[in-house]
């Protein structure tokens, strides 16, 4: 069987998804230091030997569960144990004040959840504004410099004031965000790691940043 390929990825991207990966682990890349990777398998287990904590057996998505649950419990007025995986958010962050709850509850946490867009159908129509604006470049160069104007204070007032759709359904899911992407301040004690997740965190890492199928990366794919 051949093995798989992970091809035509956008070099933008694949240093978004290492970004992503330094933030999570708390690592840092110097320039052509991946240059040597040939396969995903390769890959895991660099960055494995790169984290210079100790290893724990325990279980992270657990530890960010409970930490998340312990967030929601310290600033809402609700029991944690009616806090389970599947909660829906929108039970515990109704839309009136949902913006300031979540930075409240980012702030018990310590870091950013990044829960919350703009909906998708203003940003659709901002984004078709800001082409039109583009457009009124041919007509004249006022009337493009105007639109354009328009259209990007249209996006700097909807992040303002509009970003209040959640991105993701159950209080399970953003435990698993956490742990994606916040990996180590996700744990009870971040000075520690397993070493066995770390392969799990970067599949969902790429998987989810790259839009790839989960089952494509196996330890023989391949970087091409």
């Amino acid at each position: 069987m051949t093995d798989y390929e992970l091809k035509d990825i956008d070099p933008e991207d694949m240093d978004e998804i290492l970004t992503k990966v330094e933030w999570s682990f708390n690592i840092r890349f110097v320039s052509n230091e991946l240059a040597h990777i040939r396969t995903f398998g390769e890959l895991c287990d660099y960055i494995t030997a790169k984290i210079p904590l100790d290893h724990s057996s325990s279980c992270t998505s657990q530890q960010a569960f409970y930490k998340l649950r312990k967030a929601f419990s310290d600033t809402l007025p609700l029991d944690s144990g009616h806090i389970a995986p599947a909660t829906l958010l929108t039970d515990l962050l109704p839309r009136q004040n949902r913006e300031q709850t979540v930075q409240k509850i980012e702030h018990s946490l310590g870091f950013r959840l990044n829960l919350l867009s703009i909906p998708g159908w203003l940003s659709a129509i901002l984004g078709l504004s800001f082409l039109i604006s583009i457009a009124g470049f041919f007509i004249s160069w006022q009337v493009g410099v105007a639109g354009m104007a328009l259209s990007i204070l249209g996006f700097r007032l909807a992040d303002r004031f509009a970003s209040n759709t959640l991105q993701l359904k159950t209080v399970g899911q953003v435990a698993k965000k956490m742990t994606r992407e916040d990996y180590l301040r996700s744990r009870r004690n971040p000075h520690t790691f397993n070493r066995d997740e770390v392969s799990k965190v970067l599949t969902e890492l790429f998987s989810t940043g790259l839009d790839l199928d989960k089952a494509d990366l196996t330890r023989e794919a391949r970087f091409v």
